[in-house]
């Protein structure tokens, strides 16, 4: 997801954030398992804004409403499950910002970042067979950060030079575009310092499996998944991992953690066999493999796939995906009557299961809303429901529709509603925007352009937009409804200008 320019800037805001929060430990003493680390949860949440801020502007980030919802059930799952367990501390579940980050890259891997982000591959989600091999990742990524991993792990290096804390964190992130400036990030240090940072993280490694586990199990995950997940990349590790699999490098497997995962599981009665994935599994997994920028050959194979021999023998779950990835790679194509058919074809399959159909009509929608088909697109979203209930993916569908109908105030409604409990969905205020600018409401458009930035974190952008929504409110007349705008323009101004302030004082 980082490109090698982004990696050097990362390991400059690295280094200055571990001197501005300096840390202590006695001479030879390593943190105990569980330790907070003597890096306070504040501090350990600006060094993750800081790496997050560019991933947000890299190009493979993706903000896909339909992967995101599917992403976040399970994540919102085993967050509920680690409070349960006693796992998430209330100071830690108040001050980390739980959010994950999709990429577009097509290899499998996944990471924890520090101040509780995690950044997922469309890769990875293309390869599990499961919902439940997906939790056993996110488990053990949550561990890493309920855990404090990164923060102890700068702890554990306060002795060496400060750049080598942050050429470790970053040295994963560099892994999946560019093994090359890995390498080379991590050679520039200590031999020593960096064999003893892999010892430690194996331990690390063990917790996060151990503690991931129980979350898993205790959010009604099945805990066969992390066997079949270890499976898999025991599988990729004996093919000498070709690049594909990324996650290998940044989390060692091996046989004393694939054993210990594969004796807990008879304890719980779950079956020890890999499952067949469910309808919406496959039919997700699909739409991340078609994402992931797979190239146009690939493309025009996967659209003529459920035309091969052999298809209808395939179960109905297989079906589905070969039919979901056929009308998503035509679509991409921009062969509309082709995707169009196709997703006829996986409507009438999914009847009966309301989950696959709704994934089902969400596909035909993009389809339709791409190939400019607004009445076959209206027609669809009125089977999805309507009102201040929907989704969010319904919801970003319903504005796009409306504002191109030339009904934008339809949209701006629900749009407001949801933005006042969700502040920080930038496609939602994006969308917002775009329905206010069809509307002329330009001060309400640019200030909506502004909450974009905040939600990216780039108050510098965010502040040219409220000074130009400011800049607007000053000329002419306002109605009553844009004083108040006004003022709440001002009033996010000023929050902009402070938390600029403040990134000044971190450099």
């Amino acid at each position: 997801m980082l490109k090698p320019s982004v990696i050097r800037s990362l390991i400059a805001s690295v280094l200055i954030a571990t001197q501005v929060a300096p840390l202590a430990v006695a001479q030879n003493q390593l943190p105990a398992m569980g330790d907070g680390a003597d890096m306070t949860a504040g501090a350990e949440r600006r060094i993750g804004e800081r790496i997050v801020r560019e991933l947000y502007r890299d190009p493979d980030y993706i903000d896909d409403p339909i992967l995101g919802e599917y992403v976040q059930r399970i994540w919102q799952a085993l967050l509920a499950g680690a409070r349960a367990r006693g796992e998430l501390p209330p100071e830690l579940d108040e001050r980390f910002a739980w959010e994950i980050l999709l990429g577009r890259d097509g290899s499998v891997n996944a990471f924890a970042l520090p101040g509780g982000y995690l950044g997922l591959h469309l890769g990875l989600i293309g390869v599990v067979n499961s919902r439940d091999e997906l939790a056993s990742v996110l488990a053990h990524e949550l561990t890493h950060v309920t855990q404090r991993h990164i923060s102890r792990l700068m702890t554990q290096q306060n002795r060496q030079a400060p750049w080598m804390v942050g050429a470790l964190i970053l040295a994963a992130l560099a892994a999946s575009k560019s093994p090359e400036m890995a390498n080379a990030v991590l050679t520039g240090g200590q031999a020593l310092a960096a064999q003893n940072q892999l010892n430690f993280s194996r331990d690390m490694e063990r917790e996060a499996d151990r503690i991931g586990f129980g979350v898993m199990t205790q959010a009604g995950f099945e805990p066969s998944g992390f066997v079949t997940m270890f499976e898999k990349l025991q599988q990729a590790s004996r093919l000498n991992d070709n690049g594909s699999f990324p996650y290998l490098r940044s989390h060692p497997l091996t046989t004393e953690r694939i054993a210990d995962m594969q004796s807990r599981v008879p304890m719980t009665g779950s079956p020890m066999g890999p499952q067949e994935p469910t309808m919406e599994h496959a039919m997700v997994a699909a739409r991340a493999r078609v994402l992931s920028y797979p190239g146009v050959d690939l493309l025009r194979a996967w659209s003529t796939e459920p035309e091969l021999a052999g298809f209808a023998s395939l179960s109905a779950p297989r079906r589905a995906a070969v039919l979901y990835t056929a009308a998503l790679a035509a679509e991409r194509l921009r062969e509309y009557g082709r995707a169009i058919a196709l997703v006829r074809r996986l409507l009438a399959l999914t009847t009966g299961n309301a989950q696959a159909s709704r994934q089902a009509r969400l596909l035909a929608v993009d389809i339709a809303l791409a190939a400019n088909n607004l009445p076959l697109a209206s027609s669809l979203m009125e089977t999805l429901g309507s009102g201040p209930s929907l989704a969010r993916p319904e919801l970003l569908q319903l504005a796009q529709l409306r504002t191109r109908e030339g009904r934008p105030e339809l949209a701006i409604d629900s749009l407001q509603t949801w933005v006042a409990t969700h502040p920080l969905d930038a496609a939602a205020w994006q969308a917002l925007s775009a329905a206010y600018r069809d509307q002329n409401q330009v001060l309400r458009a640019v200030r909506a352009e502004g909450e974009v930035q905040m939600a990216h974190l780039d108050y510098a952008g965010a502040v040219d937009r409220f000074k130009a929504a400011r800049a607007l409110s000053v000329k002419g007349s306002l109605l009553p409804a844009d004083h108040i705008e006004a003022s709440i323009i001002d009033t996010r101004l000023r929050l902009a200008e402070s938390r600029l302030r403040e990134q000044a004082l971190e450099r």
